[in-house]
């Protein structure tokens, strides 16, 4: 029987986090002696995407054989993911919010931020595309045509990184999302859900919606829906990786979190992101700044 009277504050967050969420990347492999045995483990705080396109269930397996760190992956929107940093309950900051993570180091909560790779977001519909989008290369002015058109849009709407870029989006539309005056009308629906239950509402409804990637590539439950507009560069979706500040949080396993960004930001991480593929078709992009990939090998 666990006995939650005897963990820290820390474990039991992450522990009824993992249990809640089901998604965890945990694998069993030999233990790292060069790391003191608190370091064996580590908990990343992730954005859903990482997790539901399976990249991290290609990647940490090929880490934690080469280090014998041991990963538990606790993944839910940036938003989410920041928060829970913020308070200490994770070792690794792995999201894409770039001005949010930019942020949350400034602020004291983060050591230094990483690029890593990237993808991009699309603009999805149905195959009737009742507001004439399909093909459209300008996000904004088809999400003026779907604002128009007044037809129904699904928005995750729970702070994700997905959320903040499509507000800034509408926001560049001039049809700013976050004012109460917008909130309310029938066509724009929020799930305040993950991309996953964002897509099978808007799968069932038949309507638009904003998702990245690589999500969409690895969702079973397509529909009717397609890609109706893609490759404006304002969809460019990058995604960062932070160690969460040991100075702010002392249970933080500094060593251990230092070799993950070390490896993933690496060659040879850098190589397991680009070699993860879904039918032939590469979800993300690694970009790490080779200097960072140089001082890692």
């Amino acid at each position: 029987m666990l006995n939650l009277s005897k963990l820290s504050h820390r474990a039991i967050m992450a522990f009824t986090m993992l249990c809640m969420l089901g998604i965890t990347a945990s694998y069993t492999v030999p233990a790292n002696k060069a790391l003191a045995a608190d370091d064996k483990t580590i908990i990343i705080q992730s954005t859903t995407s990482t997790a539901n396109s399976g990249l991290l269930d290609h990647i940490l397996p090929i880490f934690e054989k080469k280090t014998g760190i041991k990963v538990n992956v606790v993944a839910v929107g940036t938003g989410q993911a920041i928060k829970n940093a913020r308070n200490g309950d994770g070792d690794v900051l792995l999201v894409h919010a770039k001005s949010a993570e930019e942020k949350f180091v400034n602020e004291g909560y983060g050591v230094k931020r990483y690029d890593v790779m990237f993808n991009d977001f699309i603009i999805l519909g149905p195959k009737t595309d009742p507001a004439k989008i399909s093909g459209m290369k300008d996000v904004t002015a088809a999400l003026k045509k779907i604002s128009t058109a007044k037809s129904v849009f699904t928005s995750r709407g729970d702070d994700s990184g997905t959320h903040k870029k499509e507000l800034k989006l509408w926001q560049a539309a001039g049809l700013a999302r976050s004012d109460d005056k917008n909130k309310g009308e029938s066509w724009y629906r929020e799930t305040g859900s993950g991309m996953g239950s964002t897509l099978n509402v808007a799968s069932g409804m038949g309507a638009y919606v904003m998702s990245d990637r690589a999500t969409w590539l690895a969702f079973k439950n397509k529909g009717n829906l397609e890609i109706l507009v893609e490759g404006d560069k304002r969809l460019f979706n990058q995604y960062g990786v932070i160690l969460v500040n040991p100075e702010k949080h002392k249970n933080v396993k500094k060593a251990a979190g230092e070799t993950f960004i070390q490896w993933i930001t690496g060659p040879e991480g850098q190589a397991a992101i680009q070699g993860f593929k879904l039918d032939g078709k590469q979800l993300f992009f690694p970009n790490a700044a080779q200097e960072e990939m140089k001082k890692a090998s």
